[in-house]
């Protein structure tokens, strides 16, 4: 496997990234891998490099390169802790829906122009907080992103004109959703509410509740880890991807 620190030159600056592929010269579907609040580090390196060696050449970008280089955090994170919660406000205010958008065009084309990167449709799949990112991917790009994930995804639907669900009619990607039960950020009725949302779009998706999974169920070193789920959830990724980009 070929792990390669990269920096990807973006309308709103310079976003570092790194970029996954197997070690030979086959070219391969590209896929996004979105991280969650807690940025790039070692937990989602090997995500991102699990994945790759499925056969696809997976680009990670530091999605909050506004705000500042991994590591992100040089504290532990505590949901509800003072510090923590300022933290995440720094590094989600700069990434307005706008401001996702901008950027998720320009990860997917600068991913598009990698040399073993095959031309054909790409996929993205987003955690917590880029859950939402990997709608926006889908809907900025519905000419390449025929697949999107998103896995305890916040807030993927509100009340506010800038509600994510709203990009629906613009995807034309089969989308897969998995909530967590008690989630502050999805709560059940927002979780109801996508869901009919999703029934009126009409496109092939997906969305289900892991049962006794807390946010951030899928992600190796967050305290609500679940590894028999978390397994469960990257079987479904990988069933999603294979039957769309391969």
């Amino acid at each position: 496997m070929i792990e390669e620190e990269i920096e990807i030159p973006m309308h709103d600056g310079t976003a570092d990234a790194v970029l996954y592929r197997l070690e030979d010269e086959v070219r391969r579907p590209g896929v996004l891998h979105l991280t969650d609040i807690g940025g790039i580090r070692p937990a989602n390196r090997g995500m991102a490099q699990r994945l790759a060696a499925e056969g696809y050449i997976v680009l990670m970008p530091n999605v909050f390169y506004r705000t500042g280089r991994p590591p992100l955090f040089d504290f532990p994170r505590r949901m509800g802790e003072k510090r923590t919660m300022q933290r995440f406000a720094e590094l989600m205010g700069p990434l307005t829906p706008e401001a996702m958008e901008r950027d998720a065009a320009d990860y997917v084309d600068f991913l598009a122009s990698q040399r073993l990167v095959s031309e054909g449709p790409m996929g993205v799949v987003g955690y917590c907080f880029t859950g939402a990112m990997a709608m926006r991917t889908a809907a900025v790009r519905p000419d390449r992103i025929v697949a999107a994930a998103s896995f305890h995804g916040g807030a993927l639907y509100t009340e506010t004109p800038a509600s994510p669900h709203r990009v629906l009619p613009r995807i034309k990607a089969r989308l897969y959703f998995g909530h967590a039960v008690n989630d502050r950020s999805m709560p059940a009725e927002a979780i109801e509410k996508l869901d009919r949302a999703l029934e009126e779009w009409a496109g092939r998706y997906e969305s289900e509740v892991y049962n006794g999974c807390q946010h951030g169920w899928t992600v190796p070193d967050g305290q609500a880890f679940n590894q028999p789920q978390a397994e469960r959830a990257f079987q479904k990724l990988k069933g999603l991807l294979a039957s769309t980009l391969k």
